[in-house]
């Protein structure tokens, strides 16, 4: 994929179908996908398909929403937990988070070098 220059990838490319992704979840509120360009070895992205800023900047979007999310962001930590032996799961915010749209990375392993 080419270099994105914008500040929401998610809602720009991901969610417009300008981009395609190798999805793992989805139903009528959250995406999860293998990150387009990956960080570590086991590396999936989950995002809610409303655009919510960030985890301290709901947007005005109930916390059921966000209670939502992480419920899958827990099923899917727990099935890379139980078939790698860990995981970890997390959220940038402010200037480390590149794309202003909430997101959570689930992840394994040590990070590839670029």
């Amino acid at each position: 994929m080419a270099s994105y220059e914008g500040n929401d990838f998610y809602c720009d490319l991901a969610l417009s179908g300008k981009v395609e992704l190798d999805v793992v979840f989805e139903d009528q509120h959250v995406l999860a996908f293998h990150h387009t360009q990956p960080h570590w070895p086991v590396h999936i992205v989950v995002i809610p398909k409303q655009h919510i800023p960030s985890f301290t900047d709901l947007g005005g979007h109930s916390s059921e929403q966000l209670f939502h999310l992480m419920m899958v962001v827990q099923e899917l930590a727990g099935k890379v937990e139980k078939e790698y032996g860990a995981a970890r799961v997390l959220t940038n915010l402010g200037d480390y988070q590149d794309s202003k749209h909430l997101h959570f990375h689930v992840n394994f392993g040590e990070p590839k070098l670029n």
